[in-house]
């Protein structure tokens, strides 16, 4: 897949998001069981009386976020051991450089959305859209599998590897909606957001890709 469709990839997907957004705060409002207003209230309502609460997948989605936020530290203290040993920024991996600046991105996003509240959970008054464990997720494991391929030299490790993370990211998916701690449309927000992202972060000049 060559970049001009990676960076097409990416804007759909920002654009659906943006569009999201506005029919969230204009279509089908609804009132949720805490009393505040909800956008697309029938689909949402639909899918979270068929789900219900579910504390298991709420806590098995904590554990995979843990998880997450460890891989993107472990890349952060290569990145550092990486900067002290070669003693200067220019010489720590590219795909290092540019995952910190996804990370920033990722929690910049996460900073705007709990001040803008779009949506609010159905069980407490709580900004909830779009879901930041499946953004953050998606987005952090989806960026490792991506540079993968330079830091793991055995491709059978390294496509195993690659399946466990794809497989936390769809069990993240599911299981943030399963848990009833999201709307329908804040899990589909947060999968359009860090589509977008993991898109753009794909067609950055990255060695690691250009190998495979």
């Amino acid at each position: 897949m060559n970049n001009k469709v990676k960076y097409i990839i990416s804007g759909v997907c920002f654009f659906l998001f943006i569009i999201l957004i506005v029919l969230l705060k204009t279509v089908d409002i609804g009132t949720s069981p805490v009393g505040l207003p909800v956008g697309l209230y029938t689909v949402n309502e639909a899918v979270f009386s068929f789900t219900g609460v579910n504390n298991i997948w709420d806590k098995l989605t904590d554990g995979i976020l843990v998880l997450a936020i460890s891989a993107a530290v472990a890349f952060f203290v290569l990145g550092l051991v990486q900067l002290i040993k070669r003693k200067s920024v220019k010489k720590v991996d590219r795909e290092i450089i540019y995952m910190g600046g996804l990370y920033f991105v990722v929690i910049l996003f996460y900073v705007i959305f709990e001040k803008v509240v779009i949506n609010c959970r159905a069980i407490e008054a709580e900004a909830s859209f779009p879901s930041s464990h499946t953004m953050v997720i998606c987005a952090i494991f989806g960026a490792a599998i991506l540079v993968l391929g330079k830091y793991i030299k055995n491709k059978n490790v390294c496509l195993a590897v690659r399946i466990v993370l794809g497989a936390l990211i769809l069990i993240a998916v599911a299981g943030r909606l399963l848990s009833g701690m999201h709307w329908l449309t804040d899990i589909c927000g947060a999968v359009l957001l860090s589509g977008a992202l993991v898109a753009l972060f794909s067609a950055l000049p990255l060695p690691a890709n250009k190998k495979e």
